[in-house]
């Protein structure tokens, strides 16, 4: 059951509380939203391809709300590139809230795969700890959404499946697909090893000395959620380099929940 706080004008017969304040039933169904949850990024380690030093890392995103999120991409025709996106907004009574959302879904082929990804869902960026200023962004293509793990085995939240819903790969392969759904259920999280293309930033002419690694879920907001104070986590990183060898990175500070991060 929930009530509404609802103000009102003071009036003759008015049954008001303090201060002109009507408390009335509200018995709709309730919003069961996500709530992308940032892990810190890990796993860091330098990486030389041809010419170039990357910082590879893993990363990941919890759902930790009570309800999914649940994405749905659409086009007109095989004509179009991208797909628009819609999110599902799941209720307590099973029916669902559709919103448009300002992202889209292409097909993108890499080394390792090709299936629809969804653009800007996460982002990283390496930042001089002193100031706290931009040396290096990330070239991610995007995302394919999905329960890859389980949160916490030892513990069930609300609206927890007992088992992945989210276990596709987005279209893998079939880039004539005209619609594609994806998402992370309440209880799961999404991971991208080090490995796979665009879980790295460039570091080639970044000097040494201290920085911050900052990922940062739905950085826009364009997601729906139920909490948007967790959406990022940091490390606090010292980079050294000497000539003639290959950069080292080590790891100083681990900062969950936050994009700011020192010791």
């Amino acid at each position: 059951m929930r009530w509404l706080l609802v103000l009102a004008l003071l009036g003759a017969g008015a049954a008001l509380g303090a201060g002109g304040l009507l408390l009335l039933r509200d018995d709709g169904p309730e919003e069961l939203l996500p709530d992308l949850d940032q892990a810190a990024p890990s796993a860091l380690g330098i990486v030389q391809v041809g010419d170039t030093y990357r910082l590879a890392f893993a990363s990941a995103v919890d759902n930790v709300g009570r309800g999914p999120l649940l994405l749905e991409g659409e086009r007109p025709s095989r004509a179009e590139p991208a797909m628009t996106v819609r999110q599902l907004v799941r209720r307590s009574d099973g029916t669902a809230r559709v919103r448009s959302v300002p992202a889209e879904l292409r097909f993108v082929r890499s080394e390792t795969h090709a299936h629809w990804h969804l653009l800007d869902f996460e982002r990283y960026e390496l930042r001089r700890a002193a100031d706290g200023t931009p040396v290096a962004p990330d070239e991610k293509t995007g995302f394919c959404l999905g329960d890859r793990y389980e949160t916490d085995p030892r513990t069930r939240l609300e609206g927890e499946p007992a088992d992945p819903v989210w276990t596709e790969e987005c279209g893998r392969g079939q880039p004539g697909l005209l619609t594609v759904r994806e998402g992370i259920s309440p209880g799961y999280g999404d991971d991208y090893a080090p490995a796979l293309e665009g879980q790295y930033v460039d570091v080639t002419q970044v000097p040494a000395g201290r920085y911050v690694l900052v990922h940062r879920a739905n950085p826009g907001q364009a997601l729906e959620e139920s909490d948007y104070a967790n959406n990022a986590a940091s490390v606090l990183v010292q980079l050294r380099r000497t000539t003639g060898e290959i950069p080292s990175v080590r790891v100083l500070a681990r900062c969950p929940g936050s994009e700011r991060c020192s010791r």
